[in-house]
C-alpha cells in the first residue's frame, strides 16, 4: 500500500531550486560543522538505511529498489505518483525526471508524454497520459538508465540537500535523516509547511550543534515542528513515521543510525539487523 507522502506544499518552485539551493545563505556550513563526525547519511550504509526507512513510510516495504515501477494515482490531487520517491506528475518533479532522462537517452518509451505532463504540471489531471502512461512508466523502469535517472534526481532534489543542510547545522546521521524524510514529504519551498520553514519553527525554541546547542533536544525540536506541519493536513495527520520511527531512534540516543534498528510506520513493524 502507498501512503500519502506527497502534498501539495512539496517541492514548490522545483525548477528553481537547483540553482538556488547553493546560494541559500542557511545552507553554508559555518565552522562549527568541523566538529560532525566523518560518517554522515551520504555513507553508502547509512545511504541504503535512510533509503528503507523512507520506504517502509511511503511504500510500506523495505525494498526500495522494487519501486522504481511504482506508479498510480493516489487521489491526493497531484495526479500520477511514481518511482522511488513519489515523483508527481502534478508537481514537477515527475517533468523534470522525465526531461533527464530523455536527455541522456532520446526515443525512450516516455518521451512522447512530455507535452502532456508541462500540461498537466500543477494539476491532478492526466490529460494526454491515459491510458498508456502508466504501463509505459513500468517498461521504462526496466532500463538501467531510468533507475539512474530517478537515482539523480532523488539526490539532486531531495537527498543532498538534506544532508548539506545537516552537516551545515552539526547533525549527526539522525539529524540529517530527519531533515531528508521532512524535505521528501513536504520539499522546501516557501510556503509555512516546507522543509526550511519547519526547521526555523525548531530554531524558535532550540539551537542545532553549529550554533552551540545540545543536538538532542534540537531534534527534538524539530520533531515536534514536523509533527504540527504534518498535523496541518489530513493527509498527514497519522504522524508514526515521526513517532514511532525517528521518535524511538533519538529516545535511545541512536544518532548514528546504527543497527539494528527496529520501528514502527503505520502500524507496521519494520528491522534492520
Amino acid at each position: 500500500m502507498r501512503h500519502p507522502g506527497t502534498p501539495a506544499t512539496r517541492r514548490t518552485a522545483l525548477t528553481l531550486f537547483g540553482a538556488a539551493i547553493a546560494a541559500t545563505p542557511f545552507l553554508r556550513p559555518v565552522a562549527a560543522t568541523a566538529s560532525v563526525r566523518a560518517i554522515g547519511l551520504d555513507d553508502p550504509a547509512k545511504k541504503e538505511i535512510a533509503m528503507q526507512l523512507v520506504s517502509s513510510a511511503e511504500n510500506s516495504s523495505l525494498d526500495w529498489k522494487a519501486q522504481y515501477q511504482y506508479i498510480e494515482d493516489i487521489r491526493d490531487g497531484r495526479g500520477y505518483t511514481a518511482g522511488i520517491i513519489g515523483f508527481c506528475s502534478g508537481t514537477g518533479d515527475m517533468l523534470d525526471l522525465v526531461e533527464l532522462y530523455t536527455v541522456r537517452r532520446p526515443g525512450n518509451v516516455l518521451a512522447k508524454y512530455l507535452p502532456a505532463l508541462r500540461e498537466v504540471n500543477g494539476s491532478d489531471s492526466h490529460a494526454g497520459l491515459d491510458p498508456g502512461f502508466p504501463g509505459d512508466w513500468r517498461r521504462a523502469a526496466r532500463d538501467a538508465a531510468f533507475q539512474r535517472a530517478q537515482d539523480d534526481e532523488r539526490d539532486r532534489v531531495y537527498f543532498g540537500p538534506a544532508v548539506r543542510q545537516g552537516k551545515a547545522d552539526g547533525l549527526r546521521v539522525l539529524g540529517q535523516f530527519a531533515y531528508y524524510d521532512a524535505i521528501v514529504m513536504h520539499g522546501d519551498g516557501t510556503d509555512p509547511l516546507s522543509f526550511r520553514n519547519i526547521r526555523r519553527r525548531a530554531l524558535r525554541t532550540a539551537k542545532p550543534p553549529a550554533q552551540g546547542g545540545d543536538e538532542v533536544t534540537y531534534l527534538d525540536a524539530f520533531l515536534d515542528a514536523r509533527v504540527w506541519a504534518m498535523k496541518q493536513e489530513e493527509a498527514h495527520s497519522d504522524t508514526s513515521r515521526v513517532d514511532t520511527a525517528q521518535r524511538v531512534f533519538l529516545r535511545r540516543r541512536n544518532l548514528d543510525l546504527n543497527p539494528p534498528l527496529d520501528w514502527k510506520v503505520y502500524g507496521d513493524s519494520y528491522h534492520i539487523g
